[in-house]
């Protein structure tokens, strides 16, 4: 009987880890995203004790098949088995690590009660931490690419060619985050940003996976391009994500 109550309390998922915290002496509170379940926080008991058999597996930026078992409050973490360990090259690599933990607090923000998109959040994360995590592109185009595709995926998706009001065919001039990107003259709201041509083919190049675009960009255009999507993050969610504020940007030329 004890078993055949396990069995129809517990389940297996693939989940990507978004965060972790102290509980107790030796155990922890593990945030995950999952491909199948959406966002998953669980206990992970004695995952602290050296000799745990799965605490490697529960790091933060780890992809891991789970066994998870229903709890009153929490999941509770039965099994745990690594699938890809991108947190070890991620952790050592300041600008990847910063990159990464500004994505996951993405991540876990989109997926906190929206579960219909998170199978495809998952996919996503797990693709940006993968490229991140072998040095596939600058750690900051990853970064602002991975940004606006989650955002989209959620159903906020900008537009950098056509007005992201009234549909006029660009190219345009000025961008507002609260309209959904580039916009025309007409629709322009006062102190709207104009950024530089470059910038916007760049931002269309991340959002759109042109990667032979996106690679060739300059830091100038990179980093004004990672300031609007900050703001169009920002917007979206109704407060900033604290970790963009570590991410390190490319300086640009003297």
């Amino acid at each position: 009987m004890a078993e055949s109550t396990f069995a129809s309390r517990s389940y297996r998922d693939d989940g990507v880890v978004l965060r972790t915290h102290k509980l107790g002496e030796a155990d922890r509170i593990v945030v995950m995203l999952t491909r199948a379940h959406g966002q998953v926080r669980a206990v992970a008991r004695g995952v602290r004790r050296t000799r745990s058999r799965f605490g490697a597996s529960l790091e933060p930026f780890m992809v891991a098949d789970v066994q998870l078992v229903h709890g009153r409050s929490l999941e509770i973490v039965g099994q745990a088995a690594a699938r890809a360990s991108y947190g070890t090259a991620i952790a050592g690599d300041y600008p990847r690590y910063t990159v990464a933990a500004a994505m996951a607090e993405t991540a876990e923000r989109l997926t906190a009660s929206e579960a219909d998109s998170a199978p495809a959040q998952y996919m996503l994360l797990v693709g940006a931490l993968a490229a991140l995590s072998r040095g596939a592109h600058a750690p900051g185009l990853i970064l602002d690419s991975y940004l606006l595709r989650a955002l989209a995926t959620a159903g906020w998706a900008p537009s950098f060619t056509d007005c992201a009001r009234c549909g006029q065919p660009g190219p345009h001039s000025a961008f507002n985050a609260a309209l959904g990107g580039i916009v025309c003259s007409a629709c322009r709201p006062p102190g709207s940003p104009a950024p530089a041509p470059e910038t916007v083919r760049l931002l269309a190049a991340l959002l759109s996976g042109d990667w032979l675009a996106a690679d060739s960009s300059e830091a100038a255009h990179r980093r004004e391009a990672a300031g609007l999507v900050a703001a169009y993050v920002q917007w979206h969610l109704e407060r900033a994500v604290g970790s963009l504020k570590l991410v390190e940007r490319e300086p640009a030329a003297t």
